[in-house]
């Protein structure tokens, strides 16, 4: 037996039509028109839709002029009657008579401004103090540090 006397055992097998009867008629096997039927046919990322519904967020946004900085609290003078006399006040001792709150265990900051006349001596420690404030204090004996 020779090469050019073999057989096959099935025959030859017809390729799957594809369209209307022909092999590769009319759409040539890419379905209707649109953005399918175009050649090279890369359709766009389905995520590249989901991310331009984001809005864009530019720059500072509606909050463009508030401070970056935290804000700090304010106690008046005329808030300090709660010390007893000679008492040295520290961030600490406002926060223990409850004057202050700490924020998610931070001390926050504090600045002292004036108010009322006080008439106790106080000693001020470790806080900031307005000029009017520091001259109220040093009037009623106490001391700035």
């Amino acid at each position: 037996m020779q090469v050019h006397n073999l057989k096959r055992n099935k025959a030859n097998r017809k390729a799957k039509q594809v369209g209307r009867g022909g092999t590769r008629g009319k759409t040539s096997g890419k379905g209707t028109k649109g953005q399918n039927a175009r050649s090279g046919r890369k359709k766009r990322p389905e995520m590249r839709d989901i991310i331009k519904r984001f809005p864009k967020l530019r720059g500072r946004g509606k909050n463009y002029l508030k401070s970056i900085k935290k804000k700090g609290s304010v106690i008046k003078t005329d808030v300090l009657a709660v010390f007893a006399p000679n008492d040295t006040i520290t961030i600490m001792s406002l926060v223990e008579k409850g004057l202050i709150k700490t924020e998610s265990g931070h001390l926050p900051n504090v600045k002292i401004v004036s108010g009322k006349e006080i008439s106790k001596k106080i000693i001020i420690q470790g806080i900031p103090v307005t000029a009017r404030a520091k001259a109220i204090i040093e009037k009623a004996g106490g001391s700035v540090s």
